[in-house]
């Protein structure tokens, strides 16, 4: 596993001051800080008490005087809403930039601090975030400041959290435990990523101070950088082992690792473009691009054995593409000394800058300098005035858009194109085979119908009073007794039908037997169909006699049982020289028979109240015995079973009396 530690010793600023320089003049030149290429295409830096916005072509659009030094590792940040927020003597600077012209850029201070000799109250970092207009701040040893942008504090964090019910942080030493990083924030997430002296990462959400998780890297090492994605990935810069780490954001878990080269400096940080590739540069002149799985692509426009890449690239206006600078070296050495990377030269002889996009690994443009384009740049315009670097002449390239055939798009956009990176977490319950699931599922289905129906028949028999305490065997046993009772009812109903025709006459004995018997199957019926089976078997009256009545020509016989049910049983005699009108109509007749007072019905059957009866004869036409239908004034439809025995008909008919409510 090779290791970095870098000697490099580049007089690339000597280099370009001596291209800017002219003969026979004394020119001071100033220092510039790191730059922050704006939304509105200008470049601003710091250089010692002045804020510089220049155009893309060099020239100052205006100065801000800051009556404070700002920091020169530090770069302004986007703020939102066209302010920067920076870094100036322990102070942190909110500066408004100019609104459509009408106004000049102002500056305040949002909150200062106080640093002791020991590095207490020290800002290390600064980050905002332009979803919530928060501002954040990691104070050394004091931990980590959430303001508004007003500069009213929202909430603060230490490396060390009781959270529930559980101390979380610094497991390894409590006693000098402290943020050291500088917080970055992941848009797509909302959530915040700082370090601690002993090699854990935290990440905590932009709105509360607690801690999502926390993941201990001292493995790999207690010094590196963070680098947020915003694609689902965190990304984690290990110089001493040059190594590349992608984390999950929601976990905190390392996904994969990459091997890279030695790098520059320890605080070197990579670059994240649209498509989710994720490019770093390194001192053996290659540039290391890795997928959003980790699959490595490695780039050099020069000859990597002569050349370093010692500047972190930009992001054209596109997000797809990026900007590197690729610095051939005079003398270059490269040499390993146990599992530490030492790199050398004499001097720089030229910088070679490229558009190059990583997912495609394709080059839009390629331009080197000195040379009549970057030259001309620098002359005649203000940065001439000024010391730069490759990272000051790489920011104004990639303002100018210099080379890019691309659609510039708004950071909305290069945002959404990022986020819709991220994975939905989806939480996989069972991983085995699909055939077995839905064989389960069906198998559980069947069982959960079977005890629906066996609640439902427990409920239906065992919920009513009478078969509580009641053997069901002895139930059962009842119902089939009461089968063999209704078949042996039907041999003796059909038996005595045949007899009565064989005889060709009914006597009035024989028509009372047939009445009770046809009551008492119909009780059985009653008792297997409905009530008998729900428990409720009460014993039934004893039915009424046969009551006759007779008018001459036609003898009925009526009995009426416990459920106010009638069955009335009428002779009719046939006598072709009465019924001279019928058969010659050919018609059916009524004759109808109304019980008026309370004779004879009412002197030996139950108090109910008279009815209304219609006895059907048939027509010659119809057959000696055949059953059709009636309807009382009630508009009630009756059964009549007529039969004829000799030269007699006789009429079977059922119906439900009325009761009598008058």
């Amino acid at each position: 596993m090779a290791v970095f530690q870098s000697l490099v010793l580049l007089g690339f600023l000597v280099f370009l001051a001596s291209t800017q320089s002219q003969p026979g003049k004394e020119v001071s030149y100033r220092r510039l800080s790191r730059s922050l290429i704006g939304h509105d295409g200008k470049v601003y830096a710091c250089s010692e008490n002045d804020l510089l916005a220049f155009e893309s072509n060099g020239t100052i659009a205006w100065t801000l005087h800051l009556n404070y030094t700002c920091s020169f590792d530090m770069p302004p940040i986007h703020g939102g809403k066209e302010k920067i927020y920076l870094v100036a003597e322990n102070r942190v600077l909110k500066v408004s930039l100019l609104n459509n012209g009408t106004s000049k850029p102002s500056a305040e201070v949002l909150l200062s601090t106080e640093p002791t000799k020991e590095g207490d109250g020290a800002i290390v970092g600064l980050a905002v975030s332009t979803v919530s207009s928060s501002v954040y701040v990691n104070i050394g040893r004091r931990g980590l400041f959430a303001y508004t942008a007003r500069g009213q504090l929202l909430w603060s964090a230490g490396p060390v959290i009781d959270q529930y019910g559980y101390q979380q942080g610094c497991r390894k030493n409590i006693a000098d435990c402290y943020f050291n990083s500088v917080p970055v924030i992941d848009q797509c997430e909302a959530s915040i990523y700082i370090s601690n002296n002993g090699g854990e990462l935290y990440s905590l959400s932009t709105r509360s101070p607690h801690f999502k998780w926390i993941q201990d890297l001292s493995s790999y090492d207690k010094v590196f950088s963070i680098t947020p994605g915003n694609n689902g990935r965190l990304y984690v810069t290990v110089p001493t082992k040059a190594l590349l780490l992608a984390l999950d954001v929601s976990s905190g878990n390392v996904l994969w690792e990459g091997r890279i080269g030695p790098l520059s400096t320890a605080d070197h940080t990579p670059i994240v473009d649209s498509n989710g590739w994720i490019s770093i540069g390194s001192l053996d002149g290659f540039l290391y691009s890795f997928s959003p799985t980790g699959v490595l692509k490695k780039f050099s426009k020069a000859a990597a054995m002569d050349s370093v890449i010692r500047v972190t690239p930009f992001l054209d206006c596109t997000g797809f593409a990026i900007y590197i600078s690729q610095t051939e070296m005079d003398g270059k050495i490269s040499h390993t000394v146990g599992e530490y990377t030492f790199v050398s030269a004499m001097k720089p002889k030229s910088v070679l800058f490229t558009l190059y996009v990583p997912a495609t690994g394709s080059i839009y443009w390629s331009g080197r300098y000195p040379g009549d384009q970057f030259s001309s740049l620098i002359s005649h315009s203000d940065l001439h005035h000024f010391i730069l670097d490759e990272r000051i002449v790489l920011a104004f390239v990639a303002a100018s858009k210099t080379g890019s055939p691309l659609t510039c798009r708004s950071t909305r956009q290069k945002f959404m194109s990022s986020c819709s990176q991220v994975t939905p977490k989806i939480v996989n319950i069972y991983t085995g085979s699909q055939r077995a699931i839905l064989l389960f599922l069906f198998f559980e289905s069947v069982i959960l119908v079977v005890l629906a129906g066996l609640v439902r028949f427990c409920c239906i028999f065992w919920s009513k009073k009478k078969l509580q305490g009641q053997n069901l065997g002895t139930f059962l046993e009842k119902r089939r007794s009461l089968r063999l009772k209704k078949k042996a009812f039907d041999r003796t109903i059909t038996e005595l039908e045949q007899k009565a025709a064989n005889e060709a006459v009914a006597n009035d004995e024989a028509l009372e037997k047939l009445g009770s018997l046809l009551q008492e199957r119909e009780g059985i019926e009653r008792k297997l169909s409905t009530t008998y089976s729900l428990g409720r078997d009460g014993i039934s009256s004893r039915s009424k006699s046969l009551l006759p009545l007779y008018d001459g020509k036609t003898r009925s016989y009526y009995f009426q049982g416990a459920k106010k049910e009638s069955v009335t049983v009428f002779q009719t005699l046939n006598d072709t020289s009465s019924s001279k009108e019928n058969s010659s109509e050919g018609e059916s007749s009524w004759t109808s028979y109304e019980d008026k007072g309370k004779e004879p019905l009412e002197q030996e059957s139950s108090s109910e109240g008279g009815f209304f009866t219609r006895d059907y004869r048939r027509s010659p036409s119809e057959p000696a015995s055949s059953s059709t239908g009636f309807v009382d004034h009630e508009g009630e439809v009756k059964s009549l079973h007529e039969m004829k025995i000799g030269g007699r008909s006789f009429s079977l008919k059922k119906r439900r009396a009325m009761s009598s409510t008058n």
